[in-house]
């Protein structure tokens, strides 16, 4: 079993930020690519940013500046720094990763986290 569990997701003024952090746990030999997505209201879910194990990054064109994505390969963890807080950013945003469940297969399997609702609102 595999989880995926995200905090820090809260209300914030517009220009404000946030920091949402994201902890697998579980039955994991590795952790291929993690990613953050998140989907407004009315909206398809969409990729915000995304890390490789190595450390490569890449960003949506519309959080490109202000939101840095980052990760821990020893803690399993990856985390979003979001600055300069728009009101479209509204949303819920998810972590999702690729995992390694089995050290001699190499069976990768996909997994998403519960989801953390970030508002921005003055």
């Amino acid at each position: 079993q595999v989880q995926l569990v995200e905090s820090g997701g809260g209300l914030v003024q517009p220009g404000g930020s946030l920091k949402l952090s994201c902890a697998a746990s579980g039955s994991i030999f590795s952790i291929n690519a993690m990613d953050w997505y998140r989907q407004a209201p009315g909206k398809r879910r969409e990729l915000v940013a995304a890390i490789t194990s190595g450390g490569s990054t890449n960003y949506a064109d519309s959080v490109k500046g202000r939101f840095t994505i980052s990760r821990d390969n020893a803690k399993n963890t990856v985390n979003l720094q979001m600055n300069s807080l728009k009101p479209e950013d509204t949303a819920v945003y998810y972590c999702h990763a690729n995992i390694v469940v089995d050290r001699y297969t190499r069976r990768t399997g996909s997994y998403w986290g519960q989801g953390t609702q970030v508002t921005v609102s003055s």
